[in-house]
């Protein structure tokens, strides 16, 4: 017995994100997570114009603090670059995941407690967690459970992991830019999310102290001042996930479960919203074809995230680094096109 069109492993953000996608399609839909919402996660929380356009179409507007473009900082040498056309949205992450889950409640979709376990397929239906649905759709994050049991994971070696801290400051936004800071090895992200929070998000190597790192960024130290911190630091890693292909019969990979790049240009929620709408969109009786579909669907809607993080990530690690920020300054209009071709 079916007990739903679509089973959705992960309530987070982006497997809420494919609930409303599958109600708004008129499919019924059961999401399985361990967790009551909202959740606090490590995240940049900067939301870029695509991703606030993608939750305007699905219902969804989070509170936040607006956002009208990125800058890149280095010592004394500051890129700037305005949004274009529409700002962004600096957004908690626990306010955005509550936003997610009203409009899903709101729709209809099912909710349990649990977790994903065993996966079993045939050929008309998939079954985890105790549920069968005609398709599993699996949004269970970077250490993704299902993307194991289905062996679509890429084993890589431990040299070069990156890994991500994010701290809140109770301060008053002194910019209503996306601030990233360069340091020798180590980005600190910041957004405004509040009239009075900011967010630092801390993005390098494994092992480097919050704290002390962050004495490092004299310009962002001064900013915040001896402003309180507003709960715990929380992090994420290692951040760089690959996949072998995002299908495995009826099963999909959506979100960071189906690989991932780095956090530094902000567009994991872009790209896990426009990943929710192609997968739900591409569904089809004949498993092959739709997978294809899907698959294709994917590339497209990851191919600018991918190579551009790629080819940053990879200056940052290299004796390019120093020069990323002063390239930018030099060249506003090729900075000013890398930023809008990310924020679509």
């Amino acid at each position: 017995m079916i007990d739903a069109d679509l089973l959705v492993i992960g309530g987070g953000p982006v497997g809420l994100a494919v609930a409303i996608e599958a109600r708004l399609a008129g499919l019924s839909v059961i999401v399985v997570e361990p967790r009551a919402t909202p959740v606090d996660k490590a995240c940049g929380e900067g939301l870029m114009p695509g991703a606030v356009a993608a939750l305007t179409r699905l219902g969804v507007h989070p509170d936040g603090h607006t956002l009208t473009g990125i800058r890149y900082l280095r010592g004394k040498v500051v890129a700037d670059h305005p949004f274009a056309i529409a700002p962004g949205l600096g957004v908690r992450r626990t306010v955005l995941h509550a936003a997610l889950a009203l409009r899903a409640a709101e729709l209809g979709a099912v909710v349990v407690t649990g977790r994903g376990g065993a996966v079993e397929q045939d050929e008309s239906s998939v079954w985890c967690a105790g549920i069968r649905g005609r398709w599993l759709i699996a949004c269970d994050g970077l250490h993704s459970t299902v993307r194991r049991q289905v062996d679509l994971a890429v084993q890589r070696r431990a040299t070069g992991r990156r890994f991500g801290v994010r701290r809140h400051f109770r301060a008053e936004p002194w910019t209503d830019m996306v601030e990233v800071h360069w340091g020798r090895s180590v980005e600190a992200y910041v957004t405004p999310v509040a009239d009075d929070v900011v967010g630092v998000a801390l993005l390098g190597p494994a092992r480097h102290d919050f704290d002390a790192t962050l004495e490092t960024f004299g310009a962002l130290r001064r900013h915040l001042g001896a402003a309180q911190t507003l709960g715990p630091a929380r992090g994420a890693g290692p951040l760089h996930q690959q996949t072998r292909r995002r299908t495995a019969g009826r099963v999909r990979l959506v979100g960071d479960a189906s690989g991932y790049v780095d956090a530094l240009t902000g567009e994991g929620v872009r790209v896990g919203l426009a990943q929710a709408r192609a997968a739900v969109a591409t569904l089809d009786d004949d498993v092959h074809r739709s997978n294809a579909a899907y698959e294709k669907a994917w590339t497209a809607a990851t191919r600018d995230y991918r190579l551009l993080t790629s080819g940053l990530i990879t200056a940052a690690r290299s004796p390019l680094r120093r020069g990323i920020v002063p390239l930018a300054a030099a060249a506003p209009g090729l900075y000013g096109a890398v930023v809008e071709r990310l924020a679509r």
